[in-house]
């Protein structure tokens, strides 16, 4: 089963925000053994967005989507997902009961704008939110919360902690790499096709970086224990062609 996240709001691509959604994500399902294994960033633009919707419905994956869930005019997503779904909108009564508890002890609080972020497609099913109790919803694959931080993180970790454990293995995939001197990328490439052909499950990658220190960060990613084989491999291939090497750093310490 492969993850993906589909990150929307013009203020994302025009540059006035730093996205920081897409490395919480990855960091939730890395201490949980998953990965993501795709992201589209999207402009607040309703036919992309419903054409994103309806072809991402279709996919086996689990899909978290960021952002456009409020009621102001430049939040589409509620509508995109019901057009993408071919539904109606309606208001949720779960999500009306979070929103009418939220003003408990002040009823003029629940205003027709609050009530209208409770109208999700017709068949979905509401996500918590523990920080203002205007909930996410939930349809088919896709997961929709709001473009904050604050409230989408722990919506996002309640998903999947609720819908999910049953596929979490901390510590299934493991990486490890070396840090290459003195070879240029095409120098490597016959070593990674070798290592690759042994080891189909892994990952091998090489990342060049040139600046402060020109050098390539060579690896594998996937089962642990084949990692651990997958290296060896490389290490000695990189040592036959004379080339300095040392151990890299941790990925993620």
């Amino acid at each position: 089963m492969k993850f993906g996240a589909i990150i929307i709001g013009d203020e994302i691509l025009s540059g006035k925000r730093q996205d920081k959604h897409m490395s919480k994500v990855i960091e939730s399902l890395s201490s949980r053994g998953l990965e993501l294994g795709w992201a589209h960033y999207l402009g607040d633009d309703t036919p992309l967005i419903t054409a994103t919707l309806k072809r991402t419905l279709t996919l086996p994956d689990v899909v978290f989507s960021f952002g456009g869930i409020g009621a102001t005019p430049d939040d589409h997503t509620r509508q995109c997902a019901a057009a993408a779904a071919g539904v109606e909108l309606q208001l949720h009564p779960d999500a009306e009961s979070e929103i009418r508890a939220r003003f408990i002890d002040d009823p003029k609080g629940v205003t027709p704008q609050r009530l209208e972020m409770g109208t999700f497609p017709v068949g979905s099913k509401i996500i918590p939110n523990p920080f203002n109790r205007i909930p996410g919803f939930n349809f088919g694959n896709i997961y929709f919360l709001p473009g904050f931080p604050q409230m989408a993180w722990p919506m996002m970790q309640w998903v999947l902690d609720t819908y999910y454990s049953h596929l979490f293995d901390a510590g299934r995939i493991g990486e490890a790499a070396i840090i290459v001197r003195e070879a240029g990328e095409s120098l490597l490439i016959d070593l990674m096709k070798a290592v690759q052909g042994k080891y189909p499950a892994l990952k091998i990658f090489s990342l060049p970086r040139v600046q402060p220190e020109r050098f390539i960060e060579l690896g594998a990613r996937g089962d642990p224990g084949q990692v651990a084989a997958a290296m060896v491999a490389l290490k000695q291939g990189v040592t036959e062609m004379n080339f300095p090497w040392t151990d890299a750093p941790v990925f993620g310490k």
